[in-house]
């Protein structure tokens, strides 16, 4: 068989296998990267012998580093310097102090665990302080944690990838020069960041100037052109200073992302596609070539060395990197936990093993040996147990609590009052101020500026609430702002108050819910709440008489008469949606349109200056006589 065509089958077999270990996750609901991992070392020498990836030869070395630039811009691409900036210093932290302590705590579990000398030890360290952006981005997608640490972890998988890569490099560097100079060290680490950071920084503004500029190119052709530039980029800067390129790389993509450049949705999605084949392919390869003899060799001191590094040196991070953020104590433990190692870690181990062994260095297949077993160990354990941890500790996007509701008036006010009464954080945005005294007399949070204004949204701190509302009198206008929050920020819980029908492009495509009932009227709710021709109620649903109270409720909600408008189930308040299952237990909270005569409820005692109180209401708790026998008689046939 031809040399040639040798290859051709190594490559196709490796596409087939990564692109089916994604599918079989995708199914599974599994972290991609474990399947990959398993699949690479079934598929190679030590397995069925079907992958044997050093018949590429020096073209492993070309795939893996413009597989790596794909995947840090695609990373660099995902950074939003809005969201990176309500974390900034403990970000700031993690990439500088805890990239130090990952050093420092890596090399000593290294040396005294895993009997490694202090060189070798240094260099493992070196490559394990990176965390794993490919492997990261899918995990939180999967559980959904919620956004302050999602984005917080996301940032450090991104920033601290190139300083740890080129970290390691320097380590080699010194390792096989024999030169101990700490301070030429540090100095090489920072030249190769400047140099890198500044191509990056010019290379990612020039490609968005062409992206906005070039109207003639096809968007086809611009992902194309924004694809050579970024190899060019990352070749220029190899050039300049070796290693400095994966710097460049998510600088690029991060300065393309924050330059405001049409279309970036579509481009996200081209490079997003390229990033899954790019991981799929290393990994596959970088998996297939390991040696399971060689990670069995290690001993249990390789064992006890990545439990050091999971379960002693990252607390020790993030306890002090975020020191004094405003994270809560189960925010904290998640971080703890979750630090999987991924593509980049692979990367340079596998490229190291073979500088190391080629220079006469001993060493080589026992890091690499090493770093994989740290990859397995924190991937396995870390991406599987993520979801359950979240859960337990309540940190998913669905737990999180507030509210920013767009539209101050009358209704809106009272909902924000239960929200504001449970301790829950509720800010309100509406560009008409006649309600603004009523707001603030209730101390809520009012902005005075559009919602359709991204940067409102981000001001109003959307990222960390629960629940985004829209209810002005424009229900069109309520249907483009929730969709527009859906898109941009992705709250666990969108409504707005809209049409049955209404009129927007692609509304099948984003998790809009709407608001309390179908078409409410909220300019004539809002005037019956101001003349006092309402009545609050609340009413729980009971086991005994549950269909009764569904259908008698339904049924005053179809008359027009009764708005529910939230409904509290396990203690966790929600706004009540149309399409809402109700349950044994829950609590609902409503309006009842009152029809008596101003006069009359003056005689009884109301008053229009009352605030409302909660009560239950003898018109919904009472069901009538004849609906309860009508009921009876038809669960009766039905049996």
């Amino acid at each position: 068989m031809e040399a040639s065509f040798q290859i051709t089958l190594q490559m196709v077999f490796t596409v087939l296998a990564g692109i089916s270990a994604q599918v079989m996750a995708a199914y599974l609901k599994l972290p991609s990267i474990v399947l990959l991992l398993l699949l690479g070392i079934l598929l190679g020498a030590d397995g069925i012998g079907l992958l044997h990836p050093h018949l590429l030869g020096t073209g492993l070395e070309v795939i893996v580093s413009l597989a790596t630039a794909i995947i840090l811009f695609e990373g660099g691409l995902k950074l939003d310097v809005r969201e990176l900036g309500r974390v900034s210093v403990s970000l700031q932290l993690l990439v500088t102090l805890g990239t130090l302590i990952t050093l420092l705590g890596g090399s000593i579990a290294a040396h005294w665990l895993g009997e490694f000398p202090w060189n070798i030890a240094f260099l493992f360290a070196s490559i394990v302080v990176v965390t794993g952006p490919t492997v990261v981005g899918p995990l939180l997608k999967q559980i959904n944690v919620d956004r302050q640490v999602a984005t917080l972890l996301e940032g450090e998988g991104v920033l601290i990838d190139p300083v740890g890569a080129i970290l390691a490099y320097v380590v080699l560097d010194t390792i096989l020069n024999g030169d101990a100079d700490p301070l030429k060290a540090i100095m090489g680490l920072i030249l190769r960041l400047g140099v890198g950071a500044m191509i990056g920084a010019v290379g990612g503004y020039l490609m968005s100037w062409v992206f906005k500029r070039a109207s003639f190119l096809s968007f086809e052709l611009k992902n194309l052109v924004v694809l050579a530039a970024l190899w060019g980029l990352f070749s220029l800067a190899q050039m300049i200073r070796t290693e400095s390129g994966v710097m460049t790389t998510v600088v690029a993509g991060a300065v393309f992302a924050n330059s405001s450049v049409p279309e970036e949705r579509l481009l996200r999605s081209f490079k997003n596609q390229l990033t899954i084949l790019s991981v799929s392919v290393l990994f596959i390869l970088l998996a297939a070539d390991l040696s399971i003899a060689s990670v069995l060799a290690l001993g249990w001191g390789s064992l006890f060395t990545v439990l050091v590094l999971m379960f002693v040196v990252r607390p020790i991070n993030i306890l002090l990197c975020t020191w004094n953020s405003d994270l809560n104590w189960r925010q904290k433990l998640f971080l703890s936990w979750v630090a999987p190692r991924g593509i980049v870690s692979a990367s340079v181990a596998s490229l190291f093993g073979i500088s190391l062994t080629q220079r006469g260095v001993n060493g080589g297949d026992a890091i690499k040996a090493l770093v994989f077993l740290t990859i397995i160990m924190t991937v396995v354990c870390q991406g599987l147990t993520a979801g359950w941890i979240a859960r337990w500790l309540e940190i998913t996007s669905k737990d999180a609590t507030g509210a920013v509701i767009v539209g101050c008036n009358p209704l809106s006010l009272l909902i924000a009052r239960f929200f504001q009464e449970r301790g829950e954080g509720v800010v309100m945005i509406d560009t008409d101020s006649e309600y603004f005294a009523q707001a603030e007399a209730q101390n809520l949070r009012v902005i005075a500026n559009s919602a359709l204004d991204a940067e409102v949204l981000e001001e109003a701190g959307i990222a960390s609430m629960g629940t985004f509302l829209a209810m002005t009198n424009n229900g069109e206008v309520n249907f483009v702002l929730a969709q527009r929050a859906s898109e941009e920020f992705s709250p666990p819980r969108v409504l707005a108050v809209f049409p049955r029908d209404p009129q927007a492009p692609n509304s099948a495509n984003v998790k809009v819910n709407q608001a309390f009932v179908s078409d409410l009227a909220v300019k004539t709710w809002n005037e019956y709440l101001s003349n006092g021709r309402v009545k609050l109620g609340t009413t729980t649903l009971n086991e005994a008489e549950f269909s009764s109270q569904q259908e008698h409720i339904q049924e005053k909600i179809r008359s027009g008469v009764l708005v529910p408008l939230l409904l509290e189930r396990e203690e966790h308040l929600q706004v009540m949606s149309v399409n809402q299952d109700w349950e044994v237990g829950d609590r609902i909270i409503y309006l009842l349109y009152d029809s008596r005569p101003n006069l009359l409820k003056l005689l009884s005692g109301a008053s229009q200056s009352t605030a409302l109180a909660l009560e239950k209401l003898p018109e919904v708790e009472e069901v009538p006589i004849a609906k309860l026998s009508q009921l009876s008689a038809t669960e009766v046939s039905g049996n």
